[in-house]
């Protein structure tokens, strides 16, 4: 079979703010005001908003609550779970008021703006059916909350004067299977340009070339210009600049009437330095726009020099290197941020990720923000960007089934377009598990989207998260995708691989297995859909839904099967909505599924990954805590997630005998029913004392190399009496723009230090100084306390408290205080 050779270079678009003479942008944050009533008058330049809320966007309207079970209860049979008849989900979409009609209006002044000049307004998402008024002037629509769009705004903008800006929101009940977010939850921007100049993503970069001696830059640059104007005085100067702001590569071009308005550039990087998840090294191109002598623009791409190659029967290379994904799928909520995008927040998202080993994000199932892309080119996280959960078939009632013959082909240009210059975007998504994966003429609406991809970015394969594979390898629809992606049922990998000409398998979904943080039941067994009193799940990770699997079941398929990329689980946060497998079980409202739950605390399972993904830095984690009162002397088997080959365990210094990873299991001799009971594959990943027994006291565990040598060690103790709150923050010196956070780890503790697992009392927190208290989250899927409240109930004896910095550098202060504990402090600086 040919081989597919996808080479790139790319950039991480940005506008950026230069003198009035060419290109000024501003974001619209504060004076916004915001009202739920749907007042029809509400564009108007003089209706009276004074009793509206002032807020700040990105806002998200609904995150602060109230939590209900009515907030877009949803009778439905979800049919991806293998539901047959109709129930009530009370939480399935986070169970937060985002259902309605949201305003908002904010008066501004652009003084660039002047007779001769040009303006676009750019939304970076909008939830959603965003109808935008300028001065009493509809402007323009865009429907689908996800998406990124641009209006040409120049023959509404008043010159020297204030303008009124109006935006009217709507989210439809039975429009989203999770918590979709509301409001005007990411950026607004204003671009104020000459009349000829460089529209909004108007570059297209990629790198044809590349060697160690040199990369072949090729640039296409998009111009609007006066109707009137002469082609050929047109001319476009480009320099290339490293990450110390050296130039490293000059050209120029003229324009012709030959090229279309677009001028193509190429230049050459000596010695190029590469864009990998290890060294995510940078380069910009500033390119300058004159007419004759007359600077008329300045645009800069950021953009990165790396090559991606699929390669049938072996897999995916970056830089010519086999690279296996190690994967997540996110969806697009901040927990208790909601959808109102922080890029702090995204930072600390991709840091705990990364520290995992985690080397790629799906942004499943919907399109990404320009922040969170930034941050992955910056910090070295590939991406699959996906664009549709649904197509022309309906999953939700009010879903984008409604939208997609108008809308589909221009939702998809333009995440293309925003997006197609980024190093970490490595690969597009044009869906996940729609039902057209079964019927009649459904491979040709795949192929329409993937030809659209082509068109617009021929150098990205493309892929989509399929969970039919009976059908889908019968009846061409994953043949005819450049990347087949599976969700689930690895067992069916083998079978897939010898019917499908690409000679390869994606895990572009895996595990779902469920977990709650510091939470474990007995017996210690292997369970799919286990429902439990306390709507919660085992933290043993031996739980897992009646479609999916654990997560040596997905590990040993891609470490024995060459033709497997690699994997995206199934989530990497938990998120607002699915709590799966508590379909019906109100209070139960945000999901399971994550490695790391909706405070950003990792779960046990997180090491569990760790140990696996990123084998080269120590991990040694030993799960259950050691605090159980009642149970003495009664079986309570001990894990370790490690990426050491052997450890010993000891409890009150006897040892309880020594284990050893099996590596005598394989893909091929653990797939039966038997195997799976006893947990073989689980033997080859994580070390296992079935039949210990409960005593308080100290737990040990001992490590050994491949040579048999002791090499590590940890304890854990059985708690104490609750004495102190201990307060760890993850950053301490943070940024003055309102809007920089630290995440505090707040945590119960006996005198010597010991977590107090099973105390679960309200905490009162205060922040003073240069910052304020943004929200908090305990990771409990059942809780109803308020995010934005500056109070919270700890779950399992730990919880987050998020600080947000104001414009004014200074200390921060942030205390927590319960009943019957000494208080916590920690101090920040803002800077």
């Amino acid at each position: 079979m040919k081989k597919l050779l996808f080479l790139l270079s790319v950039w991480c678009c940005s506008l950026c703010l230069i003198s009035a003479q060419t290109r000024t942008e501003f974001l619209l944050e504060k004076g916004w005001k915001f009202a739920r009533t749907d007042n029809p008058e509400s564009y108007l330049t003089g209706f009276n908003d004074s009793k509206w809320q002032s807020v700040v966007v990105p806002h998200d309207w609904a995150i602060y609550g109230p939590f209900s079970s009515k907030n877009d209860m949803q009778k439905v049979a979800i049919t991806q779970d293998g539901q047959k008849a109709a129930m009530e989900h009370a939480g399935r979409t986070g169970g937060l008021p985002f259902v309605g009609v949201g305003w908002y209006r904010i008066n501004f002044k652009v003084p660039e703006f002047n007779n001769g000049k040009k303006a676009a307004i750019l939304f970076d998402g909008a939830m959603s059916h965003a109808r935008v008024y300028l001065n009493g002037k509809e402007v323009g629509y865009w429907p689908y909350g996800y998406n990124s769009f641009k209006f040409d705004i120049t023959p509404y903008l008043i010159e020297g004067g204030e303008n009124l800006l109006a935006v009217r929101l709507e989210n439809l009940t039975e429009s989203s299977r999770w918590y979709p977010g509301a409001g005007l939850y990411r950026n607004v921007h204003v671009i104020v340009t000459e009349d000829a100049h460089i529209p909004v993503w108007g570059t297209q970069l990629t790198t044809p070339k590349i060697t160690s001696e040199f990369a072949k830059v090729n640039l296409k640059t998009k111009v609007v210009r006066p109707v009137d104007s002469k082609v050929d005085n047109f001319r476009l100067v480009t320099e290339i600049k490293d990450a110390n702001n050296r130039v490293v590569a000059t050209g120029e071009e003229k324009l012709s009437k030959y090229d279309g308005d677009v001028f193509e550039q190429n230049l050459i990087v000596n010695q190029p330095k590469l864009w990998d998840t290890e060294n995510p090294y940078l380069y910009k191109a500033v390119s300058k726009l004159y007419d004759g002598s007359s600077l008329k623009d300045e645009y800069t791409t950021t953009f990165g020099i790396r090559s991606i190659e699929i390669i049938p029967g072996k897999g995916f290379f970056l830089n010519g290197k086999l690279t296996k994904f190690k994967g997540v799928c996110l969806h697009h909520d901040l927990g208790p941020l909601g959808a109102a995008i922080n890029e702090a927040a995204l930072r600390r998202q991709i840091t705990i990720l990364k520290d995992m080993g985690c080397n790629a994000i799906r942004t499943s199932h919907n399109m990404p923000s320009p922040e969170q892309i930034k941050v992955c080119d910056e910090m070295g996280m590939m991406v699959m960007a996906e664009s549709f959960d649904e197509w022309k078939i309906a999953k939700c009632q009010n879903g984008y089934n409604h939208l997609f013959d108008e809308w589909a082909e221009k939702d998809l240009v333009n995440l293309i377009h925003n997006f197609r210059n980024n190093p970490s975007i490595v690969m597009w998504s044009i869906g996940n598990e729609v039902p057209e994966q079964g019927s009649k003429g459904g491979v040709k609406v795949a192929r329409f989207l993937q030809d659209i991809c082509h068109r617009e970015d021929p150098t990205r394969p493309v892929t989509q998260g399929m969970d039919n594979p009976g059908a889908v390898v019968n009846n061409n629809f994953a043949a005819i995708m450049d990347v087949a992606g599976f969700n689930y049922r690895p067992f069916k990998y083998k079978e897939s691989y010898d019917k499908l000409p690409q000679e390869l398998i994606l895990g572009s979904e895996t595990a779902s297995t469920v977990s709650s943080r510091g939470t474990y039941k007995f017996p210690v067994e292997r369970k799919a859909m286990a429902v439990y009193d306390d709507h919660q799940s085992s933290s043993y990770d031996v739980e897992y839904c009646s479609w999916s699997n654990l997560p040596e079941d997905d590990f040993i398929q891609h470490d024995d099967l060459p033709y497997c990329m690699g994997e995206f689980v199934w989530t990497g946060f938990d998120y607002l909505g699915e709590p799966t497998p508590y379909y019906t079980n109100w209070p139960s409202h945000s999901s399971l599924f994550g490695i790391v739950d909706l405070a950003s605390l990792p779960k046990d399972r997180y090491y569990l990954y760790r140990s696996h993904w990123n084998p080269t830095k120590e991990t040694l984690h030993i799960l259950p805590h050691w605090n159980w009162a009642g149970r003495e002397g009664e079986v309570t088997p001990i894990f370790v997630y490690t990426n050491y080959p052997s450890a010993e365990l000891f409890i009150n210094g006897k040892s309880q005998g020594k284990r050893t990873k099996d590596m005598s299991v394989t893909v091929d001799n653990s797939g039966d029913d038997a195997s799976m009971k006893e947990l073989k594959r689980q033997k080859r990943y994580r070390l296992m004392w079935m039949d210990t027994k409960y005593e308080s006291g100290t737990v040990k565990v001992v490590a050994y190399d491949k040579d048999g040598k002791a090499v590590a060690e940890k304890e854990i103790h059985t708690a104490g009496k609750p004495h102190h709150i201990e307060l760890v923050a993850d950053r301490t010196s943070l940024i003055a723009n309102g809007k920089d956070l630290a995440y505090v780890t707040v945590k119960v503790v006996d005198k010597d230090g010991n977590l107090c697992p099973n105390v679960n009392q309200l905490v009162k927190i205060k922040v003073k100084g240069a910052g304020t208290y943004r929200a908090g989250a305990n990771g409990d899927p059942i809780s109803m306390d308020l995010f934005h409240l500056p109070q919270m109930t700890l779950f399992n004896g730990m919880l987050t408290a998020i600080v947000q910095t104001t414009d004014k550098a200074g200390e921060i202060i942030l205390e927590a205080t319960s009943k019957d504990l000494k208080n916590g402090k920690v101090i920040l600086n803002s800077k």
